[in-house]
């Protein structure tokens, strides 16, 4: 069988029909691109923090990858980044405490996750503008292509842009076969500062990296992409 043709997907706005679908994709890929299982146990905890706030409080700034009605990948945003800062401050607090009464239940590999969380997470986090908007993008392995990467950017750049703002950045874990930094400076991003995370150590023999990538807005057409630089 011959694989779907790159015509075959579509990008659209996020529904709140769509909730669980994101959740669960966020689950498949959250262990750098893949199941987050054997990391940690808690895909409701997991879910909650990474896409509660984009899902619940600032669905329109978000936008889903559909292949053969399928979501197969996301882009959750944000355009109000003071007040997604004070609903992480009451939601990490919230999460910590359902955790913390869940920690005896969950296995060895959880608690570990939790720990590390609580005693080196917060530092290991590179610095990210403040008072920009953001963004989170996730997708399938089988999504995973230049043109839709480019198209989910592209919808949301555009719709950054026609609301005025000047900025955007992005988080994104890179590693030595996974080159998500170079990937992002053919579609117009710096690389703003990254930093090393450890809570994967015990699983993946190459260092992995958190990095903070930074695009001025200057149009609202489709985002091109440069040619690599050759080395």
């Amino acid at each position: 069988m011959s694989a779907p043709a790159e015509s075959s997907y579509a990008i659209r706005n996020y529904r709140s029909s769509d909730r669980e679908a994101v959740r669960g994709l966020c689950c498949q890929t959250g262990f750098l691109g893949e199941p987050i299982d054997p990391v940690y146990e808690d895909r409701e905890l997991f879910a909650d923090f990474l896409t509660t706030y984009y899902t619940d409080h600032e669905p329109e700034s978000s936008f889903v990858l559909e292949m053969e009605g399928e979501i197969v990948g996301y882009l959750l945003g944000c355009r109000r980044p003071l007040w997604n800062q004070l609903y992480s401050l009451y939601q990490n607090v919230v999460l910590f405490l359902r955790a913390l009464s869940r920690y005896f239940r969950y296995n060895g590999r959880s608690r570990r996750f939790i720990r590390w969380t609580l005693v080196h997470g917060w530092r290991e986090v590179p610095a990210a503008p403040r008072r920009t908007p953001h963004f989170h993008i996730n997708l399938l392995p089988s999504a995973r292509k230049i043109s839709t990467t480019r198209a989910l950017m592209s919808a949301y750049l555009s719709y950054l842009y026609k609301r005025g703002e000047k900025r955007v950045y992005g988080q994104m874990v890179t590693f030595e076969s996974r080159r998500g930094e170079r990937m992002f400076e053919r579609y117009g991003f710096k690389v703003l500062n990254r930093a090393e995370i450890t809570k994967y150590k015990a699983y993946y023999p190459e260092s992995v990296y958190l990095s903070t990538v930074v695009k001025n807005l200057e149009t609202a057409g489709p985002l091109r992409v440069t040619s690599r630089p050759r080395s």
